[in-house]
């Protein structure tokens, strides 16, 4: 047994989650991961119900999840639900009585007093998310909501962040005194399979219905390409909010297989994103080798600069232009897939983990901490 398995091979994480985007799979990964290193994580579900097929990928890695259909906090109808559910969290830890508390979602902690270290990742929010698709004085529901997360963020003992950028952001945004530290996503590259089509095709994938993610634009530029363009994704939301494909093709919810398939094809990959603090949809197209065509925003420019082409987010004219450019030179969109692809190998997911047991050991006696260990994390 290795000197970093010895040395955590007692603890013990709840880690709350919800299965509506990427925070589900971000979860998965980190839990699955983290068994290598005998640490067991429960993952705590708030929100709607993970689907049958999320369930029985945990279920067939070992992994506890905990349903508890209390409401997310942006998707609350007041915050008095919000501290609700915290308070309810800390009931599960008080039971559990894990050695750290990860929060995927800061904002419980406003409402919760929890004994152990707390790790709060700031994954979005609805301030960051106005500041970048809307801009101006935030609306009434959304200050009561901004107030949540602002006190978790206070409360916790340690912040983190998927990007550089968007730690920025959320300290700007909320006035921290600290910048949250910087543990970049992670995902497993999909295995080559067969894939669904042949003909080259565009493809997006994501939240459809936020407005963050600019689907309308996409959908815009795909009545200007003379290649198809799949999108997948739900195009209604939690929280009411739909959107409508008039010219892509609406694929509607995919499990990961199924965008595996289609991925494997290695279609152009476009986001429009005007909001991605990280975007995994992303990173799983470019371990796939697909060429990249992104919106020019902070976050997806630290990423996939040099790698990518870049157009501003709401220029469909530009975005089909680029992709028809791809679409036309075999050898340059393969050369830039393969770009894409071996800068997805930097984005780990042993990197992702190697920074979240770094985070768990800062707030641990000096026996978690991998970092004290010469030559374990080697």
């Amino acid at each position: 047994m290795s000197a970093l398995k010895q040395a955590t091979a007692s603890l013990r994480v709840l880690m709350t989650a919800d299965a509506v985007g990427g925070v589900w799979q971000y979860a998965l990964d980190a839990a699955e991961g983290m068994q290598a290193h005998g640490i067991e994580t429960v993952i705590t579900v708030l929100g709607p119900a993970p689907s049958e097929d999320q369930i029985s990928k945990a279920r067939a890695v070992g992994i506890e999840v905990i349903v508890t259909h209390l409401p997310l906090d942006w998707t609350a109808d007041d915050p008095d639900a919000v501290m609700e559910s915290g308070r309810a969290v800390a009931r599960l830890v008080a039971g559990i009585q894990p050695d750290i508390v990860h929060l995927n979602s800061p904002a419980l902690l406003a409402g919760a007093d929890i004994a152990c270290p707390v790790v709060a990742v700031c994954h979005s929010c609805v301030a960051t998310w106005w500041d970048a698709v809307r801009g101006g004085p935030l609306p009434e529901e959304f200050v009561w909501r901004t107030q949540l997360v602002r006190q978790g963020y206070r409360k916790a003992n340690k912040l983190l962040a998927p990007t550089a950028a968007f730690a920025d952001a959320t300290a700007r945004v909320y006035g921290l005194a600290r910048v949250p530290t910087v543990v970049r996503n992670g995902r497993q590259a999909i295995l080559k399979r067969n894939s669904m089509r042949r003909e080259l095709f565009a493809f997006t994938a994501g939240r459809l219905w936020d407005d963050g993610k600019n689907f309308a634009a996409v959908d815009r530029a795909a009545s200007r390409l003379s290649l198809p363009v799949l999108a997948a994704g739900p195009l209604k939301g939690p929280n009411g909010v739909q959107i409508e494909a008039h010219h892509a093709t609406a694929l509607g919810r995919l499990s990961d297989d199924e965008v595996a398939s289609y991925l494997s094809a290695q279609p152009i990959f476009v986001s429009a994103a005007k909001y991605e603090p990280f975007g995994l949809a992303v990173l799983e197209a470019a371990q796939a080798g697909c060429a990249l065509v992104l919106s020019d925003i902070p976050t997806l420019r630290e990423l996939w600069d040099d790698v990518a082409l870049f157009v501003k987010p709401d220029d469909d004219k530009a975005l089909a232009g680029l992709v028809e450019r791809l679409a036309a030179d075999d050898a340059a969109r393969r050369a830039m897939g393969e770009a894409a692809r071996e800068r997805a190998s930097i984005y780990s997911l042993e990197s992702m983990r190697m920074g979240l047991l770094s985070a768990y050991g800062s707030l641990l006696p000096l026996k978690f901490n991998p970092l004290s260990l010469d030559g374990a994390a080697a």
